[in-house]
């Protein structure tokens, strides 16, 4: 017992060895465990405040299903990189996969490795001596050399045997040496033919992007001066029609006088005026001061408009008329940009009244329509079916019939967050025309209940903030494309939550219920559900067997400023996700002590249980006795309790890979 004691007393000092002489010391003092190897003695155990942790967002599915999680970068499904030579790693299912190539063994003394490999290869000075490898074969001394290249010329005397002919030993090691010689000259003259050939292709690469860039240069200047001389001529022929009209009315002003005299009596038609063919001159109207135009966009924000301003570009595709005094839209508004794809209005006084019926009927294009922010009552009518986005954010919309979002079929996302809008004023039948949408917002409204008649396509919904009660069993029934319900911000209790809203469903990752009238962890949670972001309710229990049966299981669990206490979790309380979980926020709660199970979670990276009331720490309850390896542990709070840092045990943090990942400081007064 004793033996095995001093063993794992070595291997953790052994572990803090390696980090103080590889970690560069933080701001603060990074104290390590001291002790005595016969009688396990503690000293102290701090660790440092100073870890550059990203504050927790409970309102982001951190890492999507598939997804792994580098260094604070996400990496995709399939998605390889090598984070340093000789290692190759891969993103499967969510795991973290690495492979590290073996390199063969090589016999030579003196290596090299090559630029972009990460193997070593013999080095070109093959020295002689790794050959000779029995003496007494030899007789004599080598003739004495500085350089230890030399020896490749010394020939060693040999005893006498035969006539004069080499031993075989030694003919086939000078067949090696030479062998070696020509694969390593071989090889220098590939990679300098490798490397001439690169220079050469870049060095015409370089001469064929100089050729290119003269060449648009003169290209650019000659058109240029073509523009300048057409329009100099269309203006040297505008002058010219003008003065032949001067001069054509001053001489029937003359004939008129003259016709006046000589025939008053008779009546005379108006002289024409030849106009100016529109074919020679575009007239392009100045903008309104506050406005500009790059290539495609027109932008006019925080102008001080009042209207739309009269733009005739058939060029433009992005109007930008955010935060202006726009109160109407007339028929002909969009007439001169018929290309337009986005139109930004948000923020400014438009009425349903003041838009038009067939103002956006010119547009064929137009795949995003921003109205957030204004005045509207109702959705405009005849909006473009070529829609993708539309926005209807904070406006004063009352209602929502059957021909509200008629023909709106390609319609992606939908926005009406902020509105009067609630189960009394919108119809079931209102998201019928909706075929493809995937994302909508209706948070801010006065939904009591989900809305009737979702879209089947539905992937994201967003209900925060209203005044939902209860949900139905028939609720989501139409949505099997369901990946994320965001509920947070309303007036749920679990018994409220019928057994069968959801649990069926195979695509529903994501569920926030933060903020609600939950008293314990809800049940008859969806078999496919990874993330479940629970704070700020009054949950006093996490029940048994809650997690048993989702699947693959749990990844995602936060539970911070709860009424938890340790009555409230057993030991099969995370029955079923003890294999899936990576991050748990228990923090804020009224925690005496680490709960049960956390130590058999093996794949746990974070794990929050600061602002508590726990006074100690044991050894075996984050890591257990009966695995040795490693944990995946990144962060451990534990900050804000009632612990004695002076009475841890060496033992209790022996499988975390890295001190500086836990966090003891600071602690409150007893």
């Amino acid at each position: 017992m004793q033996s095995r004691r001093r063993k794992f007393v070595s291997k953790i000092s052994k572990k803090v060895t390696m980090k103080l002489s590889t970690t560069r010391m933080p701001e603060l003092p990074l104290h390590m465990p001291a002790f005595n190897v016969d009688d396990i003695t503690v000293h102290i155990l701090k660790a440092t405040t100073g870890v550059s942790e990203p504050i927790p967002d409970y309102n982001i599915l951190q890492v999507k299903k598939g997804h792994c999680r580098v260094n604070g970068i996400i990496m995709y499904e399939n998605a390889v990189w090598s984070p340093k030579p000789c290692l190759t790693c891969m993103c499967s299912n969510g795991r973290e996969i690495c492979d590290e190539t073996i390199c063969t063994p090589l016999s030579c003394p003196e290596t090299i490795i090559h630029d972009g490999e990460c193997c070593p290869v013999c080095s070109e000075a093959v020295v002689k001596s790794m050959f000779v490898d029995n003496q007494p074969e030899f007789s004599g001394d080598l003739p004495e050399s500085d350089n230890i290249n030399d020896f490749n010329t010394v020939k060693p005397t040999r005893k006498k045997q035969g006539k004069g002919n080499l031993p075989e030993k030694e003919k086939r090691l000078e067949k090696i040496r030479k062998k070696e010689e020509k694969k390593t000259k071989k090889k220098k003259d590939m990679e300098e033919q490798k490397h001439q050939e690169e220079k050469k292709k870049l060095a015409l690469e370089k001469e064929n992007e100089k050729k290119r860039k003269e060449k648009k240069k003169i290209e650019d200047k000659r058109r240029k001066e073509e523009e300048k001389k057409e329009f100099d001529r269309l203006e040297s022929e505008q002058k010219q029609r003008e003065r032949e009209q001067i001069e054509r009315d001053e001489e029937e002003d003359d004939n008129y006088e003259e016709d006046y005299f000589l025939r008053g009596d008779v009546f005379r038609n108006p002289p024409r005026f030849p106009g100016i063919r529109r074919s020679t001159m575009i007239h392009h109207p100045p903008l309104p001061p506050g406005c500009f135009i790059s290539e495609i966009t027109v932008s006019c924000s925080n102008a001080k408009l009042t209207q739309i301003p009269p733009i005739s570009d058939p060029d433009v595709t992005n109007l930008d008329l955010l935060g202006n005094l726009i109160f109407s839209i007339p028929k002909e508004a969009f007439n001169g940009m018929p290309n337009l794809e986005r139109i930004d209005l948000s923020k400014n006084k438009l009425t349903s009244n003041g838009i038009d019926s067939q103002a956006f009927k010119s547009i064929k294009s137009l795949k995003r329509l921003d109205l957030t922010g204004n005045l509207l009552i109702h959705i405009p009518s005849d909006l473009p079916s070529s829609l993708e986005e539309l926005k209807l954010n904070d406006n004063k919309l009352e209602s929502l019939n059957e021909d509200s979002l008629k023909g709106l079929t390609d319609l992606v996302t939908l926005e009406m967050e902020g509105n009067k809008l609630s189960e009394a004023n919108a119809s079931p039948l209102a998201f019928k025309p909706l075929q493809h949408l995937t994302y909508m917002r209706l948070g801010r409204n006065k939904f009591r209940t989900i809305p009737q008649g979702l879209p089947a396509s539905i992937e994201e919904l967003y209900l925060e903030n209203n005044d939902i009660e209860d949900i139905v069993e028939t609720a989501f029934n139409q949505t099997a494309n369901l990946n994320t319900v965001i509920l947070r911000h309303n007036k749920l209790e679990e018994s409220r939550i019928a057994p069968l809203t959801w649990i069926f469903h195979e695509n529903l990752e994501s569920i926030d219920l933060s903020h609600n009238k939950l008293y314990q962890v809800p049940s008859y949670l969806p078999k496919s559900l990874l993330h479940l972001v629970l704070v700020g309710n009054e949950i006093e229990r996490i029940p048994g067997y809650v997690f048993a049966h989702l699947n693959p299981g749990l990844e995602y669990l936060y539970l911070s400023s709860n009424k938890l206490d340790n009555e409230g979790i057993d030991t099969f309380s995370f029955y079923g996700a003890t294999q899936s979980l990576r991050e748990i926020f228990l923090d804020h709660n009224d925690l005496k002590y680490i709960p049960a199970g956390i130590e058999f979670m093996k794949d746990l990276h974070v794990l929050r249980l600061n602002d508590n009331k726990i006074r100690s720490v044991p050894p075996n309850c984050i890591c257990s006795v009966e695995e040795d390896a490693d944990s995946s542990m990144e962060y451990l709070h534990l900050e804000n309790n009632y612990i004695n840092t002076r009475e841890i045990s060496p033992y209790t943090f022996s499988c975390i890979r890295s001190y500086s990942n836990i966090i003891l400081k600071p602690q409150k007064i007893k």
